[in-house]
């Protein structure tokens, strides 16, 4: 095993390959402002990359804007997908009066089960 080891060479610590003949990519810095706590991040990109108009702060998380000049940018949400609840899918599927005969049809049979003395049998998640 002694023999097959690499002698003065710290395994995974440096890299044997050399830079020699590498091109770099043109690159170009972008300054984003956060709308709350109002601190400017600046984040490198490709210069031909497509810059997003809007970035997550690091400090607190809220939306970041792109700085363009002396002004940021706006972010257009018209077109951001607002979530459905359960309440908008059942909806989707059943008007209210209906929904109002499953409830008292439900609540009918719970109080006669309850009259009638028999036990319910519990659901446990």
């Amino acid at each position: 095993m002694a023999e097959r080891s690499l002698r003065g060479v710290r395994l995974g610590a440096q890299s044997l390959q050399s830079e020699e003949g590498v091109v770099f990519h043109d690159r170009a810095q972008h300054t984003y402002s956060c709308t709350s706590c109002g601190r400017d991040t600046t984040l490198t990109f490709a210069a031909d990359a497509e810059v997003p108009d809007a970035w997550e702060c690091r400090t607190c998380g809220a939306e970041a804007l792109l700085r363009v000049g002396e002004g940021t940018a706006t972010v257009d949400h018209s077109e951001d997908k607002i979530p459905r609840t359960h309440w908008d899918m059942l909806l989707e599927r059943r008007t209210l009066p209906e929904l109002e005969e499953l409830l008292e049809e439900r609540l009918a049979y719970v109080r006669s089960r309850r009259g009638a003395g028999e036990s319910i049998d519990k659901i446990s998640a």
